[in-house]
């Protein structure tokens, strides 16, 4: 226990009033997060409570687009086999850094992808490969010209994809006074079709309040 004493003046004279203050150093306990237990919601960024449901709203709508054609596909010409995506990360333009969860939500929305069994991942390694192979960069495959150039490279690793899927996560925050902020989270997924280039997008938004007191 640290004690302090405080000075002050009362009726002209001088007043020491000792003051105890317990738990003044930081004290920190963790537990298991049961799968009955709610994500924690992050008091000073977006945190698993944010990420989780927009990457799954996110994923579930584009696929769920592209799914009903597959389908339709399966119905006329009998078994399809599953369309190959090459992902190439998440851009983050948002007032955050993402630190560990950049990995974390790559590997989710990867899950995400192979468990709709309509939809296979190449492995990221054999993207980057066939990116640093092209000499291009992510951004510069919305370009028909660049698209069929690291197409060409894939089919020589081995690797022929049907679709890439770009992410992008972006954020706007609406400041009310000093003490609160509102910040809007947006998860943009792109799927482009490498055989006719017609592109569907989907997104997912989250808003989150902060709020600053006093202790």
């Amino acid at each position: 226990m640290q004690r302090r004493r405080f000075l002050g003046l009362i009726g002209g004279g001088l007043v020491v009033v000792p003051l105890s203050l317990t738990g003044c150093r930081g004290h920190q306990h963790g537990r298991i997060l049961s799968s009955k237990d709610e994500d924690m919601v992050g008091s000073h960024a977006a945190g698993a409570a944010t990420f989780s449901p927009l990457v799954s709203e996110a994923v579930d709508k584009l696929l769920g687009q592209e799914m009903a054609g597959i389908q339709q596909a399966s119905l006329n010409q009998g078994a399809v086999q599953p369309k190959r995506i090459c992902f190439f990360g998440i851009e983050n333009d948002s007032a955050e850094e993402l630190g560990d969860f950049r990995e974390q939500l790559y590997e989710i929305i990867n899950q995400r992808v192979v468990e709709s069994m309509a939809f296979d991942m190449i492995a990221r390694e054999f993207a980057t490969a066939g990116l640093r192979e092209a000499g291009l960069r992510p951004d510069q495959l919305y370009l028909p010209n660049n698209q069929r150039l690291f197409a060409g490279v894939m089919e020589q690793q081995g690797q022929p994809f049907d679709f890439m899927l770009f992410a992008k996560l972006t954020s706007g925050t609406t400041a009310s006074g000093k003490d609160k902020s509102q910040r809007d989270y947006l998860l943009t997924l792109k799927l482009i079709n490498i055989s006719n280039g017609r592109m569907t997008s989907q997104q997912a938004k989250i808003r989150k309040g902060y709020y600053k007191s006093v202790l």
